[in-house]
């Protein structure tokens, strides 16, 4: 087998990842509803987990010491933060809030989206971080593709061991990424195919690398930063919050979240254990 086609199965394969939040489905709507948080703080713990242990250490080591990284993941928060504002408006018709207020409907962005949004159609519906995180896993998974195929291109072995370790930590996020569109108000099994259009991402940039060679390394460098500072972004700024805000939780559930955040966080760890 050549080293192009094993590098868009292995790719591929990566891909069909995005379906693991099919696990959940057979849960039903109400066990749905009563996991939906602990996906959440899963999602938290793998996002923080992949930016701060793999996508920001990756990014110094192609990008050299300096502030160029950091000033590239700050790019990647402001830029995430103005197209969540962006989808906000879009979300809200532009409404001013003063008419929101005097007509009784205000908007309240994604908190106004909990489990009683849970299978809200798609589009009109979803709260705005919930498209903001495909966003960003699309450019995530862009960036998979695209170093999976650029190792198959040194070798097979190498191609091999780096769709594992890709892989290895691709399930958990994808997991978490499943319960934060169902939060985030699409209905299940649109949650899981958006998911699967999203993990598609890699085959884009596999097809970079096996059309363009090595001139697309550059991009990929500049773009690991400014998806790490995605992730954080919405971890930080969307999802605790969501945890947070439920104040009114048992300590049981607190504890809950808890555990499945550090569940996450150790799961992309396991990586750095295989390399």
């Amino acid at each position: 087998m050549s080293a192009p086609v094993a590098a868009l199965l292995s790719v591929l394969a990566i891909s069909l990842a995005s379906l693991a939040g099919a696990l959940t489905l057979s849960l039903g709507r109400a066990r749905l509803e009563r996991v939906i948080f602990l996906l959440v703080a899963f999602a938290v713990g793998a996002m923080l987990g992949g930016a701060l242990l793999h996508l920001i250490p990756e990014s110094y080591e192609a990008l050299g010491g300096g502030p160029k990284t950091g000033l590239l993941v700050l790019a990647g928060v402001v830029a995430f933060f103005v197209l969540e504002k962006f989808l906000h408006w879009r979300h809200q018709h532009g409404a001013p809030e003063a008419l929101e207020g005097a007509s009784g409907h205000v908007h309240h962005g994604h908190h106004h989206h909990g489990h009683a949004h849970l299978g809200a159609e798609a589009g009109g519906g979803a709260a705005p971080f919930a498209l903001v995180n495909l966003v960003g896993s699309v450019a995530h998974n862009v960036i998979d593709g695209a170093i999976v195929a650029a190792a198959y291109l040194v070798s097979i072995q190498t191609g091999v061991v780096t769709t594992l370790a890709v892989m290895l930590h691709e399930i958990p996020q994808e997991i978490g990424n499943f319960g934060v569109l169902v939060y985030g108000g699409y209905p299940p099994r649109k949650a899981l195919m958006y998911n699967f259009i999203a993990g598609l991402g890699g085959l884009v940039g596999a097809g970079l690398v096996l059309l363009l060679g090595s001139g697309v390394d550059g991009l990929a460098d500049y773009l690991l930063p400014i998806t790490a500072g995605a992730f954080l972004y919405i971890a930080g700024s969307d999802l605790i919050p969501e945890l947070n805000r439920r104040h009114s939780y048992p300590a049981t559930k607190a504890v809950g979240q808890l555990v499945m955040m550090l569940l996450g966080i150790a799961i992309m760890a396991l990586p750095l254990l295989w390399e």
